[in-house]
Parts: C-alpha cells; sequence; structure tokens
C-alpha cells in the first residue's frame, strides 16, 4: 500500500517548493540505509555523513523528505510532559531520566540551529498545562510538585492571568513551564533536508515493500529496484510496525489538526494581542492549542486508531468540523470561516511511554516511539544510534539506555479493540476540553 498524506498540512505549506526530488528506481549497493526521512533519519545520517565521510549513505522515505509526522505536528519541543501515554511515570526516578532525555533533545535541536544557522521561528516562551475545569487543579498541584522536586521553573495560573495571556477566558486554571519551546516544525524539517552531506544521497517517494537478511547483508526490495546494505538504521517512528520492526512494542495513532487563516488587526485586537504561546491539556484527549507567531491559531483535537497510510478529504472535513467547534468554545467572537486548512498525521505509542533505541541484530537498528515528543527526541535518538550503529558509545547513550525499555503489547487483533476502548474513555473525560 503506498503512503498517502494530505497536501493541506499549513506548515509545509509555509515552505518553498523543492526541485531536487529523486525517486528510487534502480539496483542500490551502499554501506549505510536509513529508511524514513524525518527528525530522527535525517539526524542520523548527518552524523553517519560526519563519521564516514567516504562511505556511501542512502536515506529512503516512502513520501517526501520531513513532510510526515516531522511537519505535521504542533511545533512543542518540551522540557517536560504531564499526558505522554496511557501509563504514567509515578516514580519520580523514572520521571527524571524521562525528563534528562528531553534536555538533551532540547541541547541536540539547539546544536543544531546553532551549527547551521536555522531560522525555525525559535520561541523560548515555555508552555501551557491548562484546563477549564477547576477541580483540575489536584492533578496540576501533583504535577507541580514533582516539577519542585526536579528543580523546573513553573508557576500555577488562574483565569484572569489566562485570559489576559491566551486571550480566552475557556481555561480556568493552567501550569506554566519556562523551558518548553515553540517552533515552526516544517522550517526545521528542511533545513535537516538541506544541510545533508554530500556523501548521503536522498530518494524520496519510495515506499519499501520487504526486506530480509541473507548472507550478512539487508536486501530491500522496493516498487522500482532493491538495495543491498552493509547497516540498516529504521527510523520510521509510527511505521515502525507495518515493517515489521519491533510490531509488538509500538503502535500508530492517526491525529488530525486544524490552522486558521492569520488574524486580521481588528481580530487579533479583539482577544487582546496576546504574544505568541502554546496549550497542551491536562487531560489526554483534550485539545492542543497554539497560537503562532504570526497570528493564526492552531488546533489538535482528535485521536484514534485509523489507516495510518491515508485520511480522505471527506474524513478530514468530519473532523475539522470538531476543531471548529474547538475554537469557537475558546474565541467566540471570532468568524465560522476562519480555519485555513486541516491535516492528519501519525504519532507512534508504546505501552509505558518508553521511546524505541535498540540494535536488533549485528547490523539492524532501530529508534522511534517517541509518545509525542520527537522533535528534541527524534533528533537526539537520530544521532546517537548512528553512533551505536558505529559500534561506537556515548554519555548520551548511557541515559538513553537506562531508562526502561517499552513493554510488550498484545498482538492484533487484540490490540486495537483495546486502543479504541481506551481513546473513547479518555475522549468521555475530556469532553469538555475537546
Amino acid at each position: 500500500m503506498n503512503l498517502i498524506n494530505d497536501n493541506n498540512c499549513s506548515w509545509v505549506n509555509d515552505l518553498s517548493f523543492r526541485n531536487n526530488i529523486q525517486i528510487f528506481s534502480s539496483d542500490l549497493k551502499c554501506e549505510w540505509l536509513i529508511i524514513g526521512a524525518g527528525y530522527t533519519g535525517l539526524s542520523a545520517a548527518r552524523k553517519l555523513g560526519q563519521l564516514f565521510p567516504n562511505q556511501k549513505i542512502l536515506i529512503v522515505d516512502a513520501q517526501l523528505a520531513g513532510e510526515g509526522a516531522s511537519s505535521r505536528n504542533s511545533g512543542y519541543l518540551v522540557d517536560t510532559t504531564l499526558n505522554d501515554g496511557f501509563t504514567s511515570n509515578k516514580e519520580l526516578e523514572n520521571y527524571k531520566k524521562k525528563t534528562d532525555i528531553y534536555k538533551l533533545g532540547i541541547e541536540a535541536v539547539k546544536k543544531f540551529i546553532k551549527e547551521y544557522q536555522v531560522d525555525c521561528d525559535w520561541n523560548e516562551c515555555g508552555k501551557y498545562f491548562a484546563s477549564s475545569k477547576p477541580e483540575d487543579k489536584d492533578i496540576l498541584d501533583s504535577f507541580s510538585e514533582t516539577l519542585s522536586k526536579l528543580g523546573f521553573e513553573h508557576k500555577l495560573l488562574f483565569n484572569k492571568d489566562l485570559t489576559k495571556r491566551l486571550g480566552t477566558n475557556f481555561y480556568n486554571i493552567a501550569l506554566h513551564t519556562k523551558g518548553g519551546i515553540l517552533l515552526h516544525p516544517g522550517k526545521l524539517v528542511r533545513a535537516m533536508i538541506d544541510t545533508l552531506p554530500e556523501n548521503v544521497e536522498l530518494y524520496e517517494n519510495s515506499l519499501l515493500l520487504n526486506w530480509k537478511k541473507i548472507n550478512g547483508r539487508i536486501n530491500c526490495n522496493f516498487k522500482n529496484g532493491t538495495i543491498k546494505t552493509n547497516k540498516i538504521i529504521f527510523a520510521t517512528n509510527g511505521f515502525l510496525k507495518s515493517l515489521g520492526v519491533k510490531k509488538n512494542y509500538n503502535f500508530p495513532i492517526t491525529l488530525t489538526a486544524s490552522m486558521t487563516r492569520p488574524l486580521t488587526d481588528e481580530e487579533f485586537k479583539s482577544i487582546g494581542e496576546p504574544k505568541e504561546w502554546g496549550v497542551l491539556p491536562v487531560r489526554p484527549m483534550g485539545a492542543t492549542i497554539r497560537m503562532t507567531k504570526d497570528r493564526r491559531i492552531l488546533i489538535r483535537n482528535t485521536a484514534e486508531v485509523h489507516n495510518p497510510f491515508k485520511m480522505s478529504q471527506s474524513d478530514l472535513k468530519k473532523r475539522s468540523i470538531k476543531q471548529k467547534i474547538g475554537i469557537k468554545k475558546r474565541f467566540p467572537q471570532l468568524p465560522d470561516d476562519i480555519i485555513d486548512s486541516t491535516w492528519s498525521g501519525i504519532v507512534s505509542r508504546t505501552r509505558n511511554s518508553s521511546q524505541i533505541f535498540e540494535k536488533i541484530d549485528r547490523n539492524i537498528f532501530v529508534a522511534g516511539g517517541f509518545n509525542g515528543s520527537g522533535i528534541g527526541v527524534g533528533t537526539l535518538f537520530g544521532e546517537q544510534i548512528a553512533i551505536k550503529a558505529s559500534d561506537e558509545n556515548s554519555d548520551e547513550i548511557r541515559i538513553i539506555e537506562s531508562k526502561n525499555k517499552p513493554t510488550w503489547l498484545p498482538p492484533d487483533p487484540l490490540l486495537n479493540p483495546g486502543v479504541k476502548l481506551r481513546l473513547i474513555y479518555e475522549r468521555i473525560k475530556a469532553r469538555s476540553e475537546i
């Protein structure tokens, strides 16, 4: 099945058209092959290109590079998370390990931006965990206690202050964390494409059909040819399962989001002319909302088990109705027809919210399962899985591997019904927050 993504994503459409696209259509051999050209795959390719400047490195994606999940998220580079899976990390030491990885991810992105002088609308404005329900103060009080023990700067805010900061009186309680960063995900991943080393060849719109290890080498079959490689890195995150990689340890969830056109001066004034901000929900299925640098409002308030390879325009239209309702709840003074685009994207979830970072065989490696934190963690894991695949070690790898590994998931047909039921349960609990 071909991977089909709609062409409606605002982050992607903000970018200039690329005219250097190569489609794989021959039989090739290489020392290194990377499957997946998002944050993880591109970071792995960049690192391998630096480590082995005289070796042939190929990176292949089933769609256009960087235009999958890497460009279709909400643009949060997180330092802390409240809801990142179906089980929570109650032990302080486990949560500290998680935030240590987030910190390393932020540092990895910062280093890339500084080295290559990247403009991705970087804004160290922090983020809000917000709720319209006053009773959610108990959740935020508990989270505040955890953050205090770990030394994270944060602040509890209530309706009056939130209205001034966000331009909406929808929220009654929020916790602001200072370390969160907002950025333009499309601009960041495009910069990673544009700065690939010379010995890295990128092929796009080239779906991997199947792969097999034969006589110590990896044989990969594509629609229009084959690649034989000495070592392979799988960096497809939400599509790992479809390739038979760690298939009982992660699963894809389909999200949809909408973004408005830029607000007019009058519309922007009507909501108090707030500075750029980002809100994450206190309840897992609540809405993620952003006010962007250029006065657009982004909303993501759906998550479901869906065919990860495509979503039809009619399905997108149905989901955009939910996003319109979410915007009107928060900004009733804005016009009904303000949504400019709606798109879908995939995240990879694991049972215990731990990421995948492994050597599967002597020459087979995988990184993924980022549970919605792929900008920073994906960049970090891409660089470090390249180092690990090179038979080297690092302080970052030691920190990554000190964390619990993902736990086993039941296979289909047991998994999907269970996930669907859980999503329904969380959706009911968060219905006022959508």
